[in-house]
């Protein structure tokens, strides 16, 4: 039998988000907590970003609460330079991290508590169970921050499985140098698809192709001033229990550095999508044929929520709706790091909101964090 473990609060992920939601726990000093990270060192997803991702060309890292940034290398690769300052924060917080600990399934907890309401109020007044790989924790609430890394999106088209070339996804991605005379198919519209479109293209023959006609503003998206009308209306779609996609689905793609060298090279003429894949190529929307010795699915993520399929939060259109960071389905769960947390901006906010109304909902009934 997996040993019980048992905490106010468990924190599932330990990226931005995660850290956020502990350094706010941690400073209410009400609720025992503790934080599982599925990974074995400090970073989170960024320990896994190709090297060639500088610094230079993420998206704008925020600060963690409390702590800023030490001077960072442009040039420095996202892989070292983050999960660097993630692990010198976690030990600044001194933050009740274990790891590697895989939740692997969240449910009502199997026996009532005493004084526990009846059986069917359980699902918003009781306890909860999370399973892992390393044994059970029994908690009154969690603050979910699994990120999307894990869960990547792959279509799937007719003749798929016949292509004798390489298919790979983003996150997959290791270097340019992989694809050195290749003929590449990138498929996706956002920034990840466009950075990797534009290394692959200096050393390969490439091919865009993404479902929609890609829409460029004038300018490299700028957090502080589009950051906010795109929160609101990810927030609306998560309020309306609407699945959410992808940050650059509702800002759309900027003029940064690397789109402009894709743009100069020519590698940002968009093809719609192909109808079918067959062994040595594509076969293009209008019957055309295209060979290619290589797909890359540069198609995004989807939140990693498997363990949380128990509870039921979805609802029929298979969105989950919240209200602030809550599931509206089930207050004891918060998402963060989730719709419009998806920023690391966001991701902070959402670690303090989730922090603060737990502390408020549970009470001060805890002595700390728990390990």
């Amino acid at each position: 039998m997996q040993p019980q473990h048992w905490a106010d609060v468990v924190v599932i992920g330990v990226g931005q988000a995660g850290l956020s939601a502990g350094y706010h726990l941690r400073r209410s000093g009400l609720l025992s907590f503790v934080m599982l990270d599925a990974e074995a060192a400090p970073g989170g997803a960024w320990q896994h970003r190709w090297e060639s991702l500088r610094m230079e060309t993420v998206n704008g890292i925020f600060d963690l609460p409390g702590m800023s940034q030490p001077a960072i290398d442009p040039m420095e690769p996202s892989r070292t330079a983050v999960p660097r300052y993630f692990a010198q924060y976690e030990a600044a917080m001194e933050l009740p991290i274990l790891r590697p600990v895989k939740a692997l399934r969240v449910q009502d907890a199997a026996t009532p508590s005493p004084g526990e309401p009846s059986t069917d109020q359980r699902s918003t007044d009781g306890e909860l169970e999370v399973r892992t790989d390393q044994g059970v924790w029994r908690t009154r609430a969690i603050i979910n921050a699994t990120g999307t890394w894990n869960n990547p999106l792959l279509p799937q088209y007719p003749g798929q499985e016949s292509f004798t070339g390489w298919q790979l996804h983003t996150r997959d991605y290791r270097a340019l140098e992989d694809f050195a005379d290749r003929r590449v198919a990138v498929v996706g519209g956002g920034i990840s698809a466009l950075q990797q479109l534009e290394e692959i293209s200096r050393v390969a023959t490439s091919f865009w192709y993404t479902r929609r006609e890609p829409v460029f503003h004038g300018e490299e998206f700028r957090p502080e001033v589009e950051g906010r009308a795109t929160i609101e209306k990810v927030t609306a779609a998560a309020e309306a229990g609407e699945p959410t996609g992808s940050i650059v689905s509702y800002t759309g793609l900027g003029w940064s550095s690397y789109a402009r060298a894709a743009h100069a090279r020519g590698a940002l003429q968009r093809r719609e999508m192909f109808t079918a894949i067959e062994p040595c190529g594509l076969r293009e929307a209008d019957g055309s044929f295209t060979s290619a010795d290589t797909i890359l699915w540069a198609t995004g993520f989807r939140p990693d929520l498997s363990h949380l399929e128990p509870l039921g939060l979805r609802n029929e259109r298979g969105g989950i709706r919240i209200s602030g960071t809550a599931t509206t389905a089930d207050p004891r769960v918060h998402l963060v790091g989730f719709g419009p947390s998806q920023s690391t901006v966001g991701a902070n906010r959402a670690g303090r909101a989730a922090a603060r109304a737990l502390t408020a909902r549970l009470g001060a009934s805890g002595v700390g964090a728990a390990v």
